[in-house]
This record gives structure tokens, sequence and C-alpha cells, in this order.
């Protein structure tokens, strides 16, 4: 049996009422739920949805399958209502999470969406999870990706401005990602001889230098290099067309977030799973975001969750 972390996330966004209504939806497993009671119980009883929790101080303490509740910060926080409270208890939530699973008390993490802006003014000062979890874990090289049924995408770049994207792409940081995929193809995802598609950062590849030159001078060379070593790779592709030829590859390298999650988000919405390549855990996490604008209305699509749980669950067994 797999002990799988969930933190909350923001309390007053869809995580709590994704979680409840994905409850009987998941594998058999432990899972050990980073949150408070209280936003809980009120979601509960607005969805109308039994919930059996079973409150517990440490992961080791969760003795049989089941939902399992650390609760770590149990205001009465509102729906739809989010401040710096709500940021501050995201924050202690996640904190208590990553702590457990280097601890190895956890064999997965699955993080439910934070808001970005409340975090950061509760005096948390990383953007998101994931500079978090690498600099916690003492990751300095990893990769943000997102995969469904059909595709894996991964970014070089990920949540910056479009016009510091080039000053990014160079070339000890694109041998970098690029290496991270190919390993974590084969290790964690146990295909051999993974095929990655480069994309290139301009548009047509850059037009053999017509329309810029990173391909010939920044991208094309480590693209060469790392073929002499066996890593198998095409590219640089167009990015306008290279994902029609989805079913040839095993995975994509973007070069910034919108050229990769576009399509991605186009042939998988609702289905995507957020991963951290690179950590030395296993870590997922829905494609969306906190929906404040929908939280506590009973409408929001736990699908995206339940394929992070599911897929979380599944790597934790084979890796």
């Amino acid at each position: 049996m797999k002990k799988i972390g969930i933190t909350l996330g923001d309390p007053s966004g869809i995580s709590p009422e994704i979680l409840i209504r994905s409850i009987n939806r998941l594998p058999r497993e432990k899972y050990i739920i980073y949150g408070g009671k209280k936003i809980l119980e009120k979601t509960r009883k607005i969805l109308d949805i039994k919930l059996d929790l079973e409150l517990i101080n440490d992961p080791e303490d969760a003795k049989k399958k089941g939902i399992y509740l650390i609760n770590i910060y149990d205001s009465d926080f509102q729906p739809g209502k989010p401040n710096v409270e709500t940021g501050k208890a995201a924050v202690l939530y996640l904190k208590k999470a990553v702590k457990d699973i280097l601890s190895k008390k956890l064999d997965a993490l699955v993080t439910l969406p934070i808001s970005k802006e409340f975090v950061m003014k509760s005096g948390f000062r990383y953007a998101g999870h994931t500079d978090y979890l690498a600099e916690a874990s003492g990751t300095k090289n990893f990769l943000m990706a997102l995969i469904c049924r059909k595709l894996k995408v991964a970014l070089v770049t990920t949540h910056i401005p479009l016009k510091d994207v080039p000053k990014k792409i160079n070339a000890e940081i694109l041998e970098s990602k690029i290496r991270i995929l190919d390993k974590e193809l084969r290790e964690k995802f146990g295909i051999k001889k993974p095929k990655i598609a480069v994309l290139g950062l301009n548009p047509h590849a850059g037009d053999g230098g017509n329309i810029g030159d990173e391909e010939i001078y920044i991208i094309n060379p480590v693209l060469d290099r790392l073929r002499k070593e066996g890593i198998k790779l095409e590219g640089t592709l167009s990015a306008d067309t290279a994902f029609i030829r989805y079913k040839e590859f095993d995975a994509y390298l973007a070069m910034y977030h919108d050229q990769g999650l576009i399509p991605l988000k186009l042939l998988c919405f609702k289905r995507a799973v957020n991963i951290t390549l690179g950590l030395p855990f296993i870590r997922t996490s829905p494609d969306h975001g906190t929906g404040f604008d929908i939280a506590g209305k009973g409408i929001a699509d736990p699908s995206s969750f339940i394929e992070a749980v599911k897929l979380a669950v599944k790597l934790s067994k084979q890796y």
C-alpha cells in the first residue's frame, strides 16, 4: 500500500470541492490530506457528500487503506474569499507535506492549486510550488511537464514574460532540460529509448536564420551533441506543425509555456496532469488553478485531480 500525500492548496478555492468529489473515485491506497477540517466539513455540507476522515498527526499513523487528515490550519475559511490567511494556510500545508516526503514518510505528493498572489503576500518568497520543492529538496535541475494519455510536453522556460524567454535559452539550460527529460522518461515511465521532439524558439524554427538565429547557434548544436551520445532527438521542429505528429514521439520539449501547453490543453483539457521531473520524489498536480470564481458552487470538475492522483500512485509503484 502506498501513502500519497495531498496538500489542500488554497482552502478558499475549489480544492476542497474537487477533493471531496474525488474520494470515491481514487485507487484504494492510503491518502494523507494536509489541510483544515473546518473547510472540508463546510464543503462536504454544501455538496451533501459523506466524508469519512480519520484525524492523524503523522503519516506513520495511517495503518490501513483510507483517507486521513493532518489538521494543520483550521480556521473558518470561506469559499471564494481568498486572503493573506488562506495563502498562509496553503504554505503551511505544503511545508508539512514536503517535510514528510523528504523524510520518506510518503511515497508521492499531489499538490492542489495555490494562489501565487496570496502565498507571496503571506510572506512566502516563491511564486509557486515548483521552485520551493526544488530548493527544499536541494534539486538544482528540474523540469516542468504536463502529460495526458495522448502526449507529454515539457518546458524549457515556465512562468516568465515572453520578452524574457530568449535570454533564458542557452546551451547549458537546454542540455540540462533534455537530459532530465530523457532520464525521467526512461526511469519513471519505463520508456527504454525515448524519442523526443524539440521545438524551435522562432516561427518556422527560424527559417534558416531568416526569422531568428537561436536555432542555428544555440539549439541545434546542443541537439547534435546529445544525439552523438545516443539520445533520440528530432528537431528543431516548427511549433505550428510539430503536434500534428504527436503519435510519433514520446515527448515534446517546448521553449516556452504557451508554445507547448496550448496544443496539450486543446487535446487533453481537464485530463492533463502537471508533473515536476528531476525531483527526488514524485510530485503531480492538476492542470488548473484555484478557481475562486466558482468555489463553493458545486460545479468544479475534479477530472484533472483524479488523473494526477492516479499518475502519482502508478509512478510510486514503479519508482
